[in-house]
C-alpha cells in the first residue's frame, strides 16, 4: 500500500487531531458542499503512483453533524483516500486503513474537513475505449447519497530498468575507471537487442512511451534509434548512457510540417512526472551522457529534431563527437549543452535557461554553430548563456591544459538577463596550449563596462562590433520565460545574418528571407 499521502500529511493530521474535541452531532442530511464536483487526477503511466489531489467538503450548516459514510464506490478501487488525517477501515486484514471506507465522519457545523486523494492503476483498469480510470467518492445521509467523480487517465509505456539480483541489488552499469584506476558504476543496465518482453531496445518507436529509471546504457559497435514521434521520459537521477563506440541516432521530423506528413513528430526527452505543475520543473533527471569514444564509429552521434527538458545536464558530450541540428534543450538545473573536448557541431540551435550555462564548451575542443539562440534567465547572478575554456580542473586543485582548436558562432543570438552573457576563460600559462574563437554577425548580450573583462582583446570583435556582430540590443524573444525564442520583425536580429552561412529553413521548417536573420528562427510577429 503506497503511504505517500500519509507521510507527507502527517503534520496536518497532527494539528487537526489535536484540535478535536468530543461533540453531539446529528446525521447528515446531505447538503454538504464541495471543492470540485470533478477531481481530475493528471496523467498517469500505468502502474505508477499519482501526485496526491484535494477535495475540501463543506458543512454550511449550523449544526454539528456526522456523516454515516465516506466510501470509493467500486469494490477493490484503485483510488486511496484520507480523510481528515484519517485512513478508513482495514477491509484487507492488513493492519492498517486502506483509504476506501470511512464510517461516522464528524463535521462541525460551519466547518470543513479535507480529503487527500491518490491513485496508483494500471492500464487493464482503465476504460480501453478511452483509457480512462474513474471512480466516485459516495457521501451518505438520511436523505440519499452525494457523490464526488474521480478520473484519471492511464497511459501506457515501456519501462526499461536494472534488474535485482537474488539479494536485492540493483544492477550496475560500468563507466570506466577513476584516476586510481578503480572501476566506477552507476545504478543501470545494458539495453538488450533481444530482450524477452520489449525485443528489440535498441529500436525505440513512437508507438508507446519510454520510461526510464537508472541509466540505459549504449554498448560498443551498438546504436539506439529513435524514431520521430518517440517520447522518452526518465525517472530522478536517470539517463542514457552512450559507451565507447556505441552510437545514438534521434531522427526527429519538423512538430509541424507545411507538408502532409503528421504532427508532432519531434522527439521529446522529459522527466516522468506528466502533471502541468512539472512541466516546467529543472533538474527531474541527469542527462543524455556521450562517453569518451562514443559515436567514433558506424553512424555517430546524431540529433535531428530533440526536445529535451527538465534535466540536469542536458546533454554531456565527453571526448565524444556530436551533430545536433534542428533541436531544443530548456530548463537545464545545471548545463544544457556541456561539451568536454568534445567535436560539436550544431545548427538550427536552441538552447533556454540553465542554472550555470547553457552551452559550456570546456576542456579545449572544436566547436561549431551556426543560426543557433542562446539564452538565459535563470535567477542566479552567476549564470552565462555562453562559456568557453581550454582547460580541465582536477580534484586536487590543478588544471590539464588542452586545445580549444575553434569555437565558431556563425548567425547567432546569445542573450540572456545578466549584463554579460558571453564568457571566455583561456588559460594561456601553457604556450602550446591554444585558445581559438570566432564570432560572425551575431547578436551578443555584452555589457562589459566595470567588469573583469573590460580590457581582454578576446572579446573585442563583439565589444568593437567587428565582423558584423552586434552587442546588447534586445533581440525581442516572443516570450523567453515559455521557451518561445522566436523573434519579432523589429528585432535588430533581422537581416544581421550573413548569407554565406544562411541555412535554407529554420528550426521549424519555415523558409529564411535573405539577408537571413541571425538565429534560429525566421522572424513572426505570429503569436504562438
Amino acid at each position: 500500500m503506497h503511504k505517500s499521502i500519509y507521510i507527507l500529511f502527517l503534520g496536518i493530521v497532527i494539528s487537526m487531531s489535536s484540535c478535536r474535541k468530543d461533540f453531539d452531532t446529528v446525521p447528515s442530511k446531505g447538503n454538504l458542499g464541495f471543492s470540485k464536483q470533478t477531481v481530475y487526477l493528471d496523467t498517469v503511466f500505468s502502474n505508477i503512483s499519482s501526485s496526491t489531489y484535494m477535495l475540501k467538503v463543506y458543512n454550511r450548516s449550523s449544526e454539528d453533524i456526522s456523516i454515516p459514510s465516506i466510501r470509493l464506490a467500486r469494490p477493490g478501487s484503485k483510488y486511496r483516500l484520507m480523510v481528515d488525517g484519517m485512513t478508513g477501515i482495514d477491509e484487507d486484514n492488513n493492519g492498517q486503513g486502506d483509504g476506501r471506507n470511512f464510517p461516522n465522519v464528524e463535521l462541525l457545523a460551519k466547518d470543513s474537513l479535507f480529503i487527500f486523494i491518490e491513485t496508483t492503476a494500471g492500464i487493464s483498469d482503465a476504460n480501453p475505449d478511452d483509457f480512462l480510470y474513474t471512480d466516485e467518492i459516495l457521501f451518505q445521509s438520511i436523505n440519499g447519497t452525494q457523490q464526488v467523480k474521480l478520473v484519471t487517465l492511464i497511459q501506457d509505456a515501456v519501462f526499461l530498468y536494472p534488474e535485482k539480483d537474488g539479494n536485492g541489488d540493483k544492477e550496475l552499469l560500468l563507466l570506466g575507471v577513476d584516476e586510481n584506476g578503480a572501476d566506477v558504476y552507476v545504478e543501470g543496465f545494458e539495453l538488450n537487442e533481444s530482450d524477452p518482453i520489449h525485443g528489440n531496445e535498441f529500436h525505440f518507436t513512437n508507438e508507446k512511451p519510454y520510461v526510464i529509471y537508472g541509466f540505459a546504457g549504449v554498448p560498443a559497435f551498438k546504436t539506439l534509434v529513435i524514431d520521430a514521434g518517440a517520447r522518452v521520459h526518465f525517472h530522478a537521477d536517470s539517463g542514457i548512457i552512450v559507451k565507447q563506440d556505441g552510437n545514438i541516432n534521434i531522427n526527429g521530423m519538423p512538430a509541424i510540417d507545411p507538408g502532409n506528413a503528421p504532427l508532432a513528430q519531434e522527439v521529446i526527452f522529459e522527466g516522468d512526472r506528466l502533471e502541468p505543475q512539472f512541466s516546467e520543473t529543472p533538474g527531474q533527471w541527469f542527462s543524455l551522457w556521450l562517453l569518451p569514444g562514443s559515436g567514433t564509429g558506424g553512424s555517430g552521434n546524431t540529433i535531428e529534431h530533440l526536445t529535451l527538458k527538465n534535466a540536469t545536464v542536458g546533454i554531456l558530450a565527453d571526448q565524444a563527437p556530436l551533430i545536433i541540428n534542428n533541436s531544443q534543450i530548456y530548463n537545464s538545473s545545471n548545463i544544457g549543452l556541456l561539451g568536454r573536448n568534445a567535436v560539436i557541431s550544431g545548427k538550427n540551435l536552441v538552447i533556454n535557461t540553465a542554472g550555470k550555462a547553457s552551452l559550456a564548451c570546456t576542456a579545449g575542443g572544436n566547436y561549431q554553430f551556426t543560426h543557433c539562440t542562446f539564452n538565459n534567465n535563470w535567477p542566479d547572478p552567476g549564470q552565462v548563456s555562453v562559456l568557453a575554456n581550454n582547460y580541465q580542473e582536477n580534484a586536487d586543485g590543478s588544471k590539464t591544459f588542452f586545445t580549444l582548436s575553434m569555437a565558431s558562432f556563425k548567425n547567432c543570438i546569445i542573450y540572456g538577463s545578466n549584463n554579460v552573457e558571453l564568457f571566455l576563460d583561456p588559460l594561456n600559462d601553457d604556450p602550446n596550449t591554444g585558445f581559438s574563437t570566432n564570432f560572425e554577425h551575431c547578436l551578443v548580450k555584452f555589457n562589459d563596462a566595470g567588469t573583469g573583462i573590460a580590457n581582454d582583446s578576446w572579446y573585442d570583435s563583439v565589444r568593437l562590433s567587428q565582423n558584423g556582430n552586434i552587442k546588447s540590443q534586445n533581440p525581442q524573444f516572443h516570450n523567453p520565460n515559455a521557451n518561445n525564442l522566436r523573434i519579432f520583425s523589429d528585432s535588430p536580429a533581422v537581416g544581421l545574418g550573413d548569407p554565406s552561412y544562411n541555412i535554407l529553413q529554420d528550426i521549424l521548417g519555415v523558409t529564411r528571407t535573405l539577408p537571413p536573420d541571425s538565429g534560429a528562427y525566421q522572424n513572426s510577429d505570429f503569436a504562438d
